[in-house]
């Protein structure tokens, strides 16, 4: 398997250059050349997989023969240890708990399988070359890429974080591992970090001085194996007589990015719902037709404060850059604040369901387009424990919220980071 920039302009790359350098030469997102569906055998009998091996199955494609089967299947059954219920909330509407990893996060699953794979990459005896990975975090990735990464031999992690736009919990999970994890407070907004980072990648005085990658998303090793749940959910729903459809609360684009390469390995899936937040770029693109990057909008759902989706580009790539076969696959729809708290406190006076805000607003977004598609099954995607939004959960439903020893754990520990504002503060840190 090779890799080729979106951006049409740099040579290709395999899967440990793509996944060393995050980001082209030519500042495209990279491509897998091809994509092959799996054969119908494999869904045949998926109830019978074990995680592991449907991860496997899934992702082999992608890394080729750059890392053996046995290492491979190794880090996929580090990466699955957790568990991923598809939990029943009302009639023909379920949510896939993405939550019980060990940041409480669905990003630890990209986060683990990233770090292992650079750990595997970098502890053989053909590479031996010590990488930077610099990341910029609008809440959960900071917290499962810190955890991910924490002690892996010859990588060092540097997190940029929006400073007082993450809540209090995602922050003492990305500040106070200490080690090789270091957390940069950037006085702006997460498009600023982003921003920052993307131009670090380019910045040719980094060249020799110190190897640079990417943890978010548009790191191919982050963003394909965020596949392996979209299966693991239709492993418990396939025996469903209904028409199955996927609502993931959007920022970045990601995560329902990975939904659809799922889909064109043959996944059944009938359509996707994208919930957003006030930071409605791609319900506007689908309704106009026309992409229009803004600044982003400071919301209870943090991780969705995205102004200009750096994944829509793979998206639209999949639907082979044909706006009429997107729209028949996506529907999108955003929702204030206001509206996500009325759903949270629906949901639990309801359903005794407690939904994080991300949540909640996926919950939305699916009843949304039931409303036009009722015979279908819907998945709302539970992307972070509720615990980690005390600060924005209604007070009625506060002190149902369930705090694991983990987080208590952390509660405590003294916050190290770095305050600046300017990408030349950061290079010059990055340079010292």
């Amino acid at each position: 398997m090779t890799y080729y920039s979106l951006n049409g302009k740099a040579k290709h790359v395999n899967f440990e250059t793509a996944v060393r350098k995050g980001l082209a030469e030519d500042k495209g997102l990279y491509f897998p050349d091809h994509i092959s569906a799996l054969p119908k055998s494999f869904y045949d009998t998926i109830e019978n997989l074990s995680p592991t091996e449907i991860g496997y199955q899934v992702i082999k494609q992608f890394v080729g023969d750059e890392i053996p089967e046995n290492d491979l299947k190794t880090i996929i059954s580090e990466t699955l240890d957790f568990k991923f219920p598809v939990v029943s909330v009302e009639e023909n509407v379920g949510s896939l708990e993405l939550y019980h990893g060990p940041t409480l996060a669905f990003k630890d699953v990209g986060a683990r399988f990233m770090a292992r794979c650079l750990g595997y990459f970098n502890t053989s005896q053909k590479n031996t070359e010590k990488v930077t990975v610099l990341v910029a975090t609008s809440g959960d990735t900071g917290g499962a890429v810190a955890n991910g990464f924490y002690n892996v031999e010859g990588v060092n992690v540097v997190i940029l974080y929006p400073s007082g736009k993450v809540s209090h919990i995602q922050e003492q999970q990305l500040t106070t591992l200490g080690g090789n994890i270091e957390a940069i407070e950037v006085i702006g907004t997460f498009d600023d970090c982003q921003a920052m980072v993307k131009k670090a990648f380019l910045d040719k005085e980094f060249k020799g001085k110190r190897n640079l990658t990417s943890a978010n998303s548009i790191n191919v090793a982050r963003w394909l194996p965020q596949m392996f749940y979209f299966f693991l959910a239709y492993k418990q729903l396939k025996s469903l007589d209904k028409k199955l459809v996927f609502s993931v609360p959007s920022g970045n684009y990601g995560n329902i990015c990975a939904g659809m390469m799922a889909q064109k390995l043959g996944l059944p899936i009938s359509h996707f719902v994208a919930g957003t937040n006030e930071n409605d770029i791609v319900p506007e693109y689908l309704k106009t037709g026309i992409y229009t990057a803004k600044p982003s909008v400071a919301t209870i759902s943090n991780a969705m404060d995205v102004g200009d989706p750096s994944n829509f580009i793979r998206i639209q790539k999949i639907h082979d850059n044909d706006d009429t076969t997107l729209k028949q696959n996506l529907s999108a729809y955003c929702y204030s604040d206001t509206e996500t708290e009325d759903a949270m406190i629906q949901l639990y006076k309801t359903h005794n369901y407690i939904a994080d805000p991300h949540g909640a607003i996926g919950y939305l977004a699916l009843k949304k387009y039931q409303e036009s598609n009722p015979d279908t099954y819907g998945v709302f995607l539970e992307t972070a424990h509720p615990c980690k939004f005390l600060d924005v959960i209604p007070k009625s439903i506060v002190d149902a919220v369930n705090i694991p020893q983990s987080i208590k754990a952390i509660m405590d520990k003294e916050k190290k980071s770095i305050l600046l504002t300017t990408y030349t503060e950061l290079k010059e840190y990055l340079l010292k």
